[in-house]
């Protein structure tokens, strides 16, 4: 088995990976994960998404997403919509995401990501303030996108 150092990161496919997820990059490692860290291991589709409060309109394309989550010691790689977003959550921008948008693969984004409380934080560089949070709900995964919208989603398969 390899652990988590010796697996080389990944990044995003110029034009992104396509329409068919790309193979795991932790498959086979066996690190633990440290102490706090939620396990969000696994692959999860959309169930509920809302903004203000109130559901998004039924033809947002957030009702579509599918997103892969694999972890193994302190190294969190998210795949979907086309990005693979290769990260250690040690909260530094230099281990953190530097990657591509999913909005358009081409933006350069950079993203420190780090545990705390249970919750899988990430914040953007040069946007003080702003974090995407992922974490676990019973059997759900709640993911925070900011102030613009909060999905719930079921594992639909393991990592």
């Amino acid at each position: 088995m390899s652990g988590v150092r010796d697996i080389p990161r990944v990044h995003t496919p110029p034009g992104g990976y396509g329409t068919e997820m790309p193979p795991p990059v932790l498959a086979g490692c066996t690190d633990p994960l440290p102490s706090g860290a939620p396990d969000l291991r696994g692959t999860w589709k959309v169930t509920d998404a809302r903004s203000d409060g109130g559901p998004l309109a039924a033809d947002h394309p957030i009702w579509q997403h599918v997103e892969r989550i694999e972890q193994a010691g302190d190294r969190a790689v998210i795949t979907a919509g086309g990005v693979i977003h290769d990260m250690v959550a040690d909260g530094t921008f230099e281990h953190g995401v530097d990657d591509v948008m999913a909005l358009d693969l081409t933006t350069r984004i950079n993203v420190a990501a780090s545990y705390e409380d249970g919750v899988l934080v990430l914040r953007p560089r040069d946007m003080p303030g702003f974090e995407v949070r992922r974490f676990r709900e019973g059997p759900e995964l709640v993911w925070q996108y900011g102030p613009f919208f909060t999905t719930r989603s079921v594992r639909i398969a393991d990592a």
